[in-house]
């Protein structure tokens, strides 16, 4: 209980990390058509129009190692009292989110881009405090 309160806003920012990524993650997996799909169109007049599929699957995976390195860092957290593999998830986490950032911005869904950042602010500030 000690490690609990004492790391409380890592374990509470990496559980934060573990439901958004791990969440898309298996949604990419489970509906992978759907997502295809609509990302196709959404990219349909943008650099990335031919490589939608490559992409998607590269967000994939990062966001599925994103989401299990934070889990296990919440782990790691509760019994060592410190956590390296939380810290890895919230980088993994950021890199996973400037990809997904840069996809907005060159598709013009400028409002997507802002939603991007939200997420982006508490985990940089993760990777910050992880230090």
């Amino acid at each position: 209980m000690e490690n609990l309160l004492a790391n409380a806003t890592e374990i509470l920012l990496l559980l934060f990390l573990t439901i958004t990524f791990l969440q898309s993650g298996i949604d990419k997996v489970l509906d992978w058509k759907g997502n295809l799909g609509w990302l196709t169109g959404h990219f349909s007049k943008s650099p990335f129009k031919n490589s939608v599929s490559l992409l998607l699957g590269i967000v994939m995976v990062m966001e599925i190692i994103s989401g299990v390195l934070s889990a296990v860092g919440i782990v790691q957290f509760l019994v060592e009292g410190q956590s390296y593999i939380g810290f890895y998830g919230a980088v993994f986490a950021s890199l996973t989110l400037l990809m997904l950032l840069l996809g907005q911005r060159v598709a013009k869904d400028y409002v997507g881009a802002q939603t991007i950042v939200i997420y982006l602010i508490p985990t940089v500030f993760l990777v910050y405090l992880m230090q």
